[in-house]
């Protein structure tokens, strides 16, 4: 059988409002985003798993305030001063744990970013009290802050995840394939972005339409994979 050329080109997602969707399991975080000028002392923790939406909404919120993003590994990089001059996110807040640069540029920029007047989103897979902060003075201030969660997808919200997914790669596949992926994979964001870059393999190594029977055996071998 011949089989089709893969290149290995980088799906690039969406991150529009436009592309944001809603469902019950996000809507909370969603509305707190939209309400961001009346964050509790102008900060926010928003926290989910990964593949959750956190970056989405990160650029949602950018979009709307003109924040910077920034990742927390590149914090021992930044200029303090030029970064507190506008809003700002912080991407991954808890990787910046045990990097003693990395913590002190969160602390001043915590404290000059709040003190120009501007907001903070810092965005998260775990609760700020599970950061392993060594500085003292940054994990009480991250502790005393506002934390919103994004909540596992519900079955609406999964269709739509996985419908992005393949959108993102520019696929699609048959119509039967995303109500099944959303009975029988698990819950979970992480999995269905796995899941969708195996069918994509699948896909293109066969050269034939992405079908359930794909699904199916995608499902499967991510199973046997966990045993």
């Amino acid at each position: 059988m011949t089989r089709q050329l893969k290149f290995d080109l980088t799906a690039r997602p969406a991150l529009g409002r436009e592309d944001f969707y809603v469902s019950p399991a996000n809507a909370v975080a969603l509305s707190m985003i939209d309400a961001w000028r009346d964050w509790p002392n102008r900060k926010l923790v928003l926290k989910g798993a990964h593949g959750s939406g956190k970056t989405h909404l990160a650029h949602v919120w950018a979009e709307m305030s003109g924040a910077r993003i920034i990742r927390a590994v590149d914090l021992p990089d930044v200029n303090v001063a030029e970064l507190a001059q506008a809003p700002l996110c912080i991407e991954d807040a808890e990787s910046a744990a045990g990097n003693e640069d990395a913590e002190a540029h969160m602390f001043h920029l915590h404290n000059l970013v709040l003190a120009e007047g501007h907001a903070l989103l810092l965005t998260t897979t775990l609760e700020p009290a599970y950061w392993s902060l060594e500085l003292p003075d940054l994990k009480s201030r991250v502790q005393g802050t506002q934390v919103i969660s994004l909540n596992p997808p519900d079955d609406e919200l999964l269709g739509a995840v996985l419908g992005k997914l393949f959108a993102d790669r520019q696929i699609s596949p048959n119509p039967d394939v995303i109500p099944y992926l959303v009975r029988h994979a698990p819950r979970s964001f992480d999995v269905a972005r796995k899941i969708v870059a195996t069918l994509d393999d699948m896909a293109m190594g066969t050269g034939k339409p992405m079908s359930r029977e794909m699904a199916r055996r995608a499902v499967a071998g991510l199973n046997d994979s966990e045993e």
